[in-house]
């Protein structure tokens, strides 16, 4: 057996000796099986028994032709592909947020925010696969049973279900608002009559049953990387288009159905038009710092932007050759990525509307000309970057499923599909029944999203990695738990500006996020 092979063997014993103790175990055991056939039989059902949590897909099977996998097919997905995938499960619609996000943070702060989530999300990655890698176990709810037991599993499956069906509510929204818009525009229908073309819950069903579901219903993850590259050069082109139109629209710009009427004063945002006030007044001036009600908002949006946690563990299984090292810079190239383009976009959309950027990027450039033709390609080009989406991030949800309530069950078709069949037609349900974006984007990203990113990595870090290892005052664990500590005060923190602002009776949520 080749040594990179043996790295990718799980410890299906259970014991907590580090991955070169796993790899000398498992080789053991195969040499075992060769010689004495009927007790290593014996010896394996013993296993079986004593660790019957643990035998999932994501456990090793040693086949009749004694050949060792770390789930139930080899993993054959590129280190580009993996990139894509992970990349395409951070990027969303949260980026169309971000705009009103810094508006009400100032540019400073908002660098400071984005450039610590990315910091602490890259951590808590790393976090994850130390642990992963100590245990030889590549599943989010495994790895909170083997530090909590049944209620560490449980939570961890809840919070992983929370977070994804509120990311893919989150995008099926921006589908249901922005695609009756566009359609609207090419068809230049001003008053529209109750078309059912029109009707946003009609079309997110439609997109739903026809792009999303064929595509969740793929057995492996790694067959989606081709989509995943489409999607993030869908949203390259909207941050193009960002910067672009920050040097075409005026400050303060006009409204379009004010446009139509103050013509003859030649005060149109047309090219060559004159501003109606002059460059210095203060609403085109960008803040560095700003705080107010809406600012509660910012942190959580930007946890829920940077969580790409559930979908970490089953893209490195997926990984060809994966080792721990691999994993990291496929999770650090996806970030710094993500992280360039968070910036850009959330800078240039600020600059171009300054304190008049809504919640909703898109839909403050529909005010100015809804029949724009790059903003409607750019339309088109986040619709279908959101709805590609959907797929990436419905498979942990729908492994979270299994994990806790089929995890001794073989793959079977009819369950596979009927699970993803019943997520979507949930994630319909809340998106055509939500009242606004912006409280999904709120109170999921600030109670899941800090599970996920600070909690869950941490804790599992010092009760999975061994004492004999890094004792408990060491400084690897004494950082963990720093770690978790300020994701319970992130969590507090955020949930209680959020009620505050809406028992005051500020909250912009109406405009939408």
């Amino acid at each position: 057996m080749e040594p990179a092979e043996m790295n990718t063997i799980p410890n299906g014993k259970g014991h907590e000796a580090g991955e070169e103790t796993t790899a000398t175990a498992m080789k053991s055991q195969s040499e075992d099986a060769t010689q004495e056939p009927n007790s290593t039989e014996n010896a394996r059902t013993e296993r079986t028994e004593a660790n019957l949590v643990e035998s999932s897909e994501f456990l090793s099977i040693v086949d009749d032709k004694k050949t060792s996998r770390f789930t139930d097919f080899e993993g054959k997905t590129s280190f580009g592909m993996s990139v894509f995938n992970l990349g395409n499960a951070i990027m969303g619609s949260g980026i169309l947020g971000l705009a009103y996000a810094m508006a009400n943070t100032g540019i400073v702060l908002f660098v400071i925010l984005l450039t610590a989530v990315a910091g602490l999300s890259s951590y808590s990655i790393h976090l994850l696969l130390k642990s992963s890698g100590v245990v030889g176990i590549r599943a989010y709810e495994q790895l909170g049973f083997r530090a909590f037991g049944t209620p560490g599993k449980m939570a961890a499956g809840i919070a992983i279900t929370l977070q994804n069906i509120g990311a893919m509510s989150s995008y099926l929204y921006i589908v249901k608002y922005e695609f009756p818009l566009v359609i609207q525009a090419f068809l230049r229908t001003d008053n529209p009559s109750g078309e059912w073309y029109l009707n946003g819950n009609y079309l997110v069903i439609i997109i739903s049953c026809s792009i999303i579901l064929p595509l969740a219903l793929m057995k492996q993850l790694g067959y989606l990387g081709y989509t995943s590259g489409f999607s993030l050069s869908c949203m390259v082109f909207f941050l193009i288009a960002v910067i672009y139109k920050k040097f075409q629209v005026p400050c303060p710009f006009v409204e379009f159905a004010h446009n139509r009427t103050v013509v003859g004063f030649n005060t149109s945002v047309a090219a060559g038009g004159v501003q109606m006030t002059p460059e210095d007044d203060p609403a085109c001036t960008p803040r560095l710092f700003n705080l107010n009600s809406q600012t509660a908002y910012t942190v959580p949006i930007l946890a829920f932007a940077f969580v790409c946690h559930p979908e970490v563990l089953p893209i490195y299984t997926e990984l060809r050759n994966p080792n721990k090292t691999k994993m990291q810079h496929v999770s650090n190239i996806s970030i710094c990525v993500m992280y360039v383009m968070y910036l850009l976009a959330a800078l240039f959309g600020y600059l171009t509307f300054n304190d008049n950027v809504e919640a909703e990027l898109l839909h403050t450039y529909s005010r100015i000309d809804p029949y724009d033709n790059l903003i409607l390609c750019v339309r088109l080009a986040v619709l279908t970057a959101v709805t590609l989406t959907v797929p990436i991030v419905l498979f942990p949800v729908r492994k979270a499923i299994q994990q806790l309530f089929f995890q001794n069950k073989t793959f079977w078709w009819p369950r596979h599909i009927a699970i993803a069949v019943c997520l979507l037609a949930l994630i319909n349900l809340l998106v055509i029944f939500a009242p606004n974006i912006l409280g999904i984007f709120g109170i999921i990203g600030a109670t899941s999203a800090p599970c996920l990113i600070f909690i869950f990595p941490a804790v599992f870090y010092i009760r999975i990695v061994p004492k004999e290892e890094e004792p408990m005052r060491s400084v690897p664990k004494i950082l963990a738990a720093c770690f978790a500590v300020l994701g319970v005060l992130f969590m507090i923190m955020s949930l209680s500006f959020i009620i505050i602002d809406w028992t005051s009776g500020t909250s912009k949520g109406s405009s939408g996020h």
